[in-house]
């Protein structure tokens, strides 16, 4: 367990949260560099789970294991509804959706090179 001032770098942050949301059962997991695309974040993760229970899990879960491992407070939204939960953990912003939901907003289109559009796994 790392204290709150322990440095790490973004890709170790995020190499933590896809760690956790594959121990979390989130579906169609997609990383995006944002490196020279935004300087809101260095990396942007999106997701889905099957239910709203599920995404108000995974995003609980992820939350709580960034706090524990880095120290984190994540600014979290959405966890009530269930439909598109973000977690703002400052370097990396993850995007938790129910397939439908995902399927609608097309988010990680906006991002994503046209060429690696096609690498993005189907719904």
């Amino acid at each position: 367990m790392t204290s709150s001032h322990a440095t790490f770098t973004p890709k170790q942050l995020l190499e933590r949260i896809l760690s956790s949301l594959d121990e979390n059962k989130a579906e169609d997991v997609v990383s995006i560099d944002l490196h020279g695309k935004s300087e809101m974040a260095d990396f942007m993760v999106v997701c889905s789970g099957r239910s709203s229970r599920q995404v108000s899990g995974i995003a609980e879960k992820l939350v709580d294991q960034l706090k524990t491992a880095f120290g984190i407070y994540s600014k979290l939204e959405g966890k009530d509804q269930g439909d598109w939960v973000l977690i703002d953990s400052g370097d990396v912003i993850v995007h938790v959706f129910r397939p439908e939901v995902r399927e609608f907003y097309q988010l990680e289109k906006m991002w994503l090179e046209p060429g690696e559009a096609a690498a993005t796994p189907e719904a």
